[in-house]
């Protein structure tokens, strides 16, 4: 395992691990060039058969790659802050610094959640205090033992130290929470509610990303066109693989608009087959018990509930499509179970969406349509409108908000009149 990772037991190890973050912001600075260099060596040290084709890591490098970050750091601090230079505005200069000491509570259930919220706040300047959650810690290891391969200079490394306590202990989360100047909280709403209550020092900075979900949505003319139906089945399929569906971004609902006449038997048909090619190409290793009961009372109770709803599965709880009528969302049963709603006006049924929804998977004709689609969700919550197939893929702005600039502190500084 490696040393980056360590089990603490006590606030004082905490405490000491926050002193000697501090002590190196205080000793050493960095640039985001340096760090993009870093990150490339580290994406391309994941591509290796030992890694790269565990869970998450194919989006993990996608973010790492340089042409993915440079024009967000641009975007988000200005030409001229890949260098750590001051930026120009008449008499005005700015330039992006640290916060300080960034904590990170990831979620336990997205494999590589730890270090995507890692990256953001280093992209900073900041170093970094990360709880690796006990079920993360063997996959982070592999991970990080990648970068300690690629950082030969210990640009990075130095800058972060990994933790993994029980979520259970107070003590060691007050500590946790009184070093950090700035904190990225991922999760549930018990575990985001019980951070955020924390000592946090009075100017800390908070970014929290609470829990949330995603549907899709696509119009009559789009589902019903033979040629391109699976292929925008097996983006569909590709949607509600990745993380097993248990991340916000994952599609629980895929709303059809129907017209009168029209029947969505072939493109169900269509969507059982790229999930059963979608179950041969990434198999579920294994199964919590607790997930099959709940897959398999979910099927029960939909087939029970309605005469007119359907349903598509295999004998094994593997994966499950769940076909109706209406707009009302049903509760999210995760582990690749799909429910398929038709509806007569695609517009009626969005309008009922609310701030819960994250992401609005999209397949729509008319691009004017779409325009008005995505304006209708925006206007009702929606913080990410995306095409089918591209529901996952991490980048700024995420929950409404920019990932790097939120932990930077952009310093102004108005020059006298000469």
């Amino acid at each position: 395992m490696t040393e980056l990772i360590r089990n603490v037991d006590s606030p004082d190890d905490i405490t000491a691990a926050a002193a000697e973050l501090r002590r190196i912001l205080g000793t050493t600075s960095t640039t985001p060039n340096q760090i993009l260099d870093v990150f490339e060596a580290w994406c391309s040290a994941l591509g290796a058969s030992d890694t790269a084709d565990l869970p998450g890591v194919p989006f993990l490098r996608l973010w790492l790659r340089r042409n993915t970050l440079e024009p967000i750091i641009t975007k988000e601090l200005g030409v001229g802050a890949l260098d750590g230079a001051w930026v120009e505005d008449g008499r005005t200069r700015l330039k992006a610094h640290p916060v300080g000491v960034v904590g990170h509570w990831p979620a336990g259930n997205i494999e590589i959640q730890p270090l995507l919220s890692m990256t953001c706040a280093l992209l900073g300047g900041n170093t970094c205090l990360v709880r690796i959650p006990k079920e993360l810690r063997h996959i982070t290891s592999r991970l990080i033992d990648k970068l300690v391969e690629s950082d030969r200079t210990s640009t990075v490394t130095c800058r972060i130290r990994l933790l993994t306590f029980d979520h259970a202990r107070p003590d060691l989360q007050r500590a946790m929470a009184q070093s950090v100047d700035g904190a990225m909280i991922w999760g549930g709403e018990e575990a985001v509610s019980e951070i955020r209550s924390l000592p946090f020092p009075p100017w800390a900075r908070l970014a929290v990303f609470g829990p949330r979900i995603s549907v899709a949505a696509m119009d009559v003319m789009s589902w019903s066109d033979p040629a391109n139906r699976e292929a925008l089945c097996r983006r569909i399929a590709r949607d509600v693989w990745q993380f097993d569906q248990q991340a916000c971004t994952s599609p629980q609902v895929l709303f059809l608009e129907t017209k009168r006449g029209k029947s969505t038997g072939d493109f169900v048909q269509a969507l059982r087959s790229a999930f059963e090619a979608e179950n041969r190409a990434h198999p579920r290793e294994s199964i919590e018990g607790a997930l099959t009961s709940a897959i398999c009372q979910a099927r029960a109770a939909w087939l029970l509930q309605d005469e007119t709803n359907s349903a598509v599965f295999p004998t094994a709880p593997d994966w499950t499509i769940l076909v109706g009528h209406g707009s009302a969302i049903p509760q999210p049963t995760q582990g690749r179970t799909l429910t398929v709603l038709e509806v007569e006006d695609l517009y009626e049924a969005l309008a009922r969406l609310d701030g819960n929804v994250q992401t609005l998977g999209l397949a729509i004709a008319d691009p004017e349509q779409e325009i008005a689609i995505a304006s209708l969700a925006a206007s009702h919550g929606i913080d990410r409108i995306v095409p089918l197939g591209r529901m996952h893929v991490f980048g700024p702005p995420w929950d409404g908000v920019d990932l790097i600039r939120i932990m930077v502190r952009m310093v102004r500084h108005l020059r006298p009149v000469e």
